[in-house]
């Protein structure tokens, strides 16, 4: 775990309130505020037994200046990163064919922020990517992604290829995405069975090894003049085509 810090939001508190409540220490509350969903957390934090402090709006505003805290904040020993290890103890323990993705060299965290929102929606085991040259957990990652962050397991290697040929090794299919049409498209490919998914940066896409070490290349068919997608937008789109074809055998 890292350092206790501080999750605001009423899709984030509630999600790691659901999902984990053993890291969250105290929640704060603000006063007045009435709204359905917050009434619903109130219920789950006082049948956890959690310490609840009911403040002012002002005193809200003061602590979380920049922050869409919608009257709800909790603090809590927030999930640090796997390493290689903890990805293989997850994988051992999986009861179905595992469903990664992997993204390459990206840096912005509001990309990553969403990239995790919709890997949580679409059933992802695990999102891996590199140490260096990649965004991590920030807190803007953890406020983009409203709960998912605290979620989705997020692994950090020092080696992406090595990670590809480890995962080749237990029998995993590790699809990339290129622009280039000469690759299979999205829809054509099978996405059914022990699955990585590969997402490159905008702009210069895969690496060049990380490009040469995929047993399989797929594009994203498109019809209007723009031949390229943001990055969390192409990742929904390739998580959920491959979410449609497990979900259908």
């Amino acid at each position: 775990m890292s350092k206790p810090d501080w999750l605001y939001g009423i899709h984030s508190v509630t999600a790691v309130l659901k999902r984990h409540p053993e890291r969250v220490l105290e929640v704060k509350v603000q006063e007045g505020r009435e709204e359905g969903r917050l009434d619903e957390v109130l219920g789950i934090i006082r049948q956890l037994g959690i310490a609840c402090q009911h403040v002012n709006k002002k005193s809200m505003d003061h602590q979380f200046p920049d922050a869409n805290h919608q009257g709800l904040a909790a603090r809590c020993r927030l999930a640090a990163p796997l390493d290689e290890h903890g990805l293989f103890d997850l994988l051992d323990k999986l009861q179905v064919p595992p469903f990664l993705l992997i993204l390459d060299s990206v840096t912005d965290p509001h990309n990553l922020g969403a990239v995790l929102r919709s890997a949580d929606a679409a059933g992802v085991h695990a999102v891996m990517t590199t140490k260096d040259k990649s965004v991590g957990l920030t807190p803007v990652v953890r406020r983009v992604a409203v709960g998912a962050a605290e979620v989705v397991p997020f692994v950090q290697v020092t080696n992406l290829a090595r990670l590809i040929k480890q995962l080749q090794d237990r029998q995993i299919w590790v699809v990339g995405t290129e622009l280039d049409e000469t690759a299979k498209s999205l829809y054509e490919a099978d996405l059914k069975g022990p699955l990585a998914l590969i997402m490159g940066a905008e702009g210069p896409g895969l690496r060049r090894l990380t490009r040469e070490n995929c047993d399989q290349l797929v594009y994203i068919p498109m019809q209007g003049d723009v031949q390229s997608l943001n990055v969390s937008v192409a990742a929904g789109v390739c998580l959920f085509e491959a979410l449609r074809q497990r979900s259908s055998f």
